[in-house]
């Protein structure tokens, strides 16, 4: 499989990955369609002149996409991706999740793994911090996305719909904070890999893969109480996994 080599083919890949899942009616194309709608909104940013550098920003968002396309291919040929992936993949087929779960596990190995070696890599030694700002308005350009990812949940999703207003916004503010602390987390991978050599940059990616897998085993068996929750929310959901997809669209 050829990766893309511009933010438009990540977006024909995209397509092409959601358009198979809807197909196959299978759970995989919720984090793609999530994916879609982000890349979606990082090449509007790019064309609005958001970021200092749109040119490195669309290397960066190849690169970090490439992360999730080459797992999503591996996976799909019965191949080894890495194991954060893996275990994520493994949880899309997974009848006793809500969707918010099949959504987390993805955006926790995504985030927390790939981003800090996108980074990285466009980025190696002292130059990483050339990339900082940039770095952060990606930050602040997901937090935009919350409420209306969550508003899309809520469509099929209506229990979770309810618990939102009755929140009073306090579970946004929850996922902004959980997203703050895997982007803080991803920019101390990316520091350290700007400077690790080669030898060193496969055992330092390895201890990080181990690292999101156990965060990614918190989010599929949360504590007692929020798997009350969970079962509570998931008694209205949508069980139609084609109609879940294109929610998200």
């Amino acid at each position: 499989m050829i990766l893309p080599k511009s933010i438009d083919e990540v977006i024909e890949h995209l397509n092409k990955i959601l358009d198979q899942t809807i197909h196959e009616k299978n759970p995989l194309g919720l984090f793609a369609a999530l994916y879609q709608k982000v890349t979606l909104k990082v090449k509007e940013g790019i064309a609005q002149g958001r970021f200092e550098d749109g040119p490195r920003m669309e290397k960066l968002d190849v690169i970090f996409a490439n992360r999730y396309l080459e797992a999503y291919y591996q996976y799909k040929a019965g191949q080894q991706p890495t194991l954060s992936w893996k275990v994520a993949f493994d949880a899309a087929q997974r009848s006793d999740l809500i969707l918010l779960q099949h959504l987390f596990v993805g955006m926790n190995a995504h985030i927390n793994l790939d981003l800090g070696i996108a980074a990285a890599d466009v980025c190696p030694g002292v130059s990483i911090e050339k990339i900082k700002n940039d770095f952060v308005e990606i930050n602040k350009l997901l937090f935009e996305l919350i409420e209306e990812v969550q508003g899309s949940i809520s469509k099929v999703s209506p229990f979770l719909g309810l618990i939102d207003l009755l929140g009073k916004d306090k579970d946004e503010q929850l996922a902004k904070f959980s997203m703050k602390g895997a982007r803080d987390h991803a920019w101390l991978v990316a520091q350290r890999l700007a400077f690790v050599d080669q030898s060193g940059r496969a055992e330092a990616i390895q201890s990080t893969d181990l690292y999101v897998v156990e965060l990614n085993k918190l989010i599929l068996k949360p504590s007692r109480f929020v798997q009350i929750i969970n079962w509570i929310i998931r008694l209205a959901e949508s069980k139609d996994v084609e109609k879940n997809i294109k929610a998200l669209f």
